[in-house]
């Protein structure tokens, strides 16, 4: 029997289409799978380490320390160990989860909301580079979930700090817009990290859940030369109305470093983006007969507006296949993620033998629950228990209309953070 990353496949492949539609999001996500990614672009062999095209002769090198923030950096690690095993000297990564490693430290820290178990296991990341040399190599895992697991705040307090991403969450904040507030309020993010680590050199493996993989945005972007400003960051508090709800004074923000020079010993490697998912989507659907078509993997807009937009645009015979980062602007006060709510935003316009899948590739769609399908299963559903779609979606109440209509996906933590994915197939 073939093992699902969906846990509750078996419940939701009601129909040939569900079942198909779940097997292209399987078949993406195995694409981009940690290790798959990692083995990719990393390689140890005859004491040499190449990452992406360049090679490190490990004799040069004194130590070897791995660190890491995001919800890939527990798996990353973990796959670190298998290649180069007592060479790693020490390391500490934040992840959502924990797990038993042989050389690195894995501490579980909090999200979307950094709190002061963060804190402390980011302390312990700025012990390690404050005592690393110049012939020592530091590995820094970058992905998803980085810019609240990795807190280390300019001088911000933590209950300030948290009023700032509840309130630009709420207001609809792009991630773009969030992690440039970020950026300023910290003294990690926005290529902090590698200031923070004198002369030693420097390997981020990023993992982008960031649209257009802008690797200075993922996880605020710690080893990256930052083009952003204190300005903008004011701008963009200022556009939301958080100055003054949150509490910030001027020295709560700081610029990053702007000489290249501070970053000519690092080299950043992109490791795996959505593009790679959608490809393998793309396979899959042409396979099982579908002519497919990727809308964007750039997706972004007002969750159930896009719901809307993908049903209304997919034709017959096709898989219309997208991945991206929509946004919610939360004015009730139920609970839920963006992709339930793009699913919802689905149910008014979906067409007979059509079904959309909204799901967050890591997940955890603000809820335990990964995302949601919609077709006129669903719609039947809602009726029969009488479920206005358009008050649960007023009141963001995402969560508990997919659950009421059993039209909610469960995958779990996946170890990956590649942004949403959305796949609409119709007959």
């Amino acid at each position: 029997m073939k093992k699902h990353l969906i846990r509750n496949y078996r419940t939701l492949a009601t129909s040939e289409l569900r079942a198909t539609v779940l097997d292209i999001f399987e078949a993406g996500m195995t694409a981009v799978s940690t290790e798959t990614a990692i083995r990719k672009q990393v390689a140890v062999n005859a004491g040499k380490l190449r990452v992406g095209k360049k090679m490190y002769d490990l004799a040069n090198f004194e130590k070897i320390f791995v660190i890491g923030c995001g919800k890939a950096s527990v798996e990353t690690a973990r796959v670190l160990e298998k290649m180069l095993g007592k060479k790693i000297t020490g390391g500490v990564v934040i992840d959502v989860r924990n797990a038993k490693l042989q050389h690195i430290k894995s501490v579980a820290g909090t999200h979307p909301f950094p709190s002061v178990r963060n804190l402390k296991a980011t302390a312990e990341i700025v012990a390690l580079l404050k005592r690393v040399g110049p012939k020592d190599l530091v590995i820094t895992i970058v992905s998803g979930g980085g810019s609240a697991l990795l807190f280390w705040p300019h001088s911000i307090r933590l209950e300030n700090y948290v009023c700032v991403t509840k309130n630009l969450m709420r207001a609809g904040a792009t991630i773009r817009e969030m992690n440039t507030v970020r950026k300023h309020l910290s003294a990690l993010q926005g290529g902090q990290l590698v200031k923070l680590a004198h002369s030693a050199t420097m390997i981020g493996l990023i993992f982008s859940d960031v649209p257009g993989d802008d690797i200075g945005m993922i996880a605020s972007g710690p080893t990256v030369l930052d083009t952003t400003t204190v300005k903008d960051a004011k701008r963009i508090l200022t556009k939301y109305n958080v100055t003054e709800t949150c509490k910030i004074v001027g020295g709560d923000l700081i610029e990053t470093p702007n000489d290249a020079g501070v970053f000519k010993k690092v080299q950043n490697v992109l490791v795996v983006n959505n593009v790679v998912a959608v490809r393998a989507m793309v396979e899959v659907a042409r396979k099982v007969g579908f002519k497919p078509r990727v809308l964007s993997t750039l997706l972004a807009g007002e969750a159930s507006e896009v719901g809307e937009m993908l049903v209304k645009n997919v034709k017959r015979g096709e898989a219309l296949i997208a991945a991206g980062e929509t946004t919610v602007h939360v004015i009730g006060r139920g609970h839920g993620g963006r992709n339930q709510e793009v699913a919802m935003g689905a149910l008014e316009k979906i067409p007979v033998n059509t079904v959309l899948l909204a799901i967050s590739s890591d997940g955890h769609d603000n809820s335990v629950a990964a995302g949601a399908l919609s077709d006129l299963e669903v719609v039947a559903k809602a009726k029969k228990f009488r479920l206005d779609v358009k008050k649960y979606l007023a009141d963001n109440n995402s969560f508990e209309f997919t659950k009421k209509t059993g039209s909610q996906v469960y995958t779990g933590i996946t170890n990956i953070n590649i942004s949403d994915l959305f796949v609409v197939l119709r007959k």
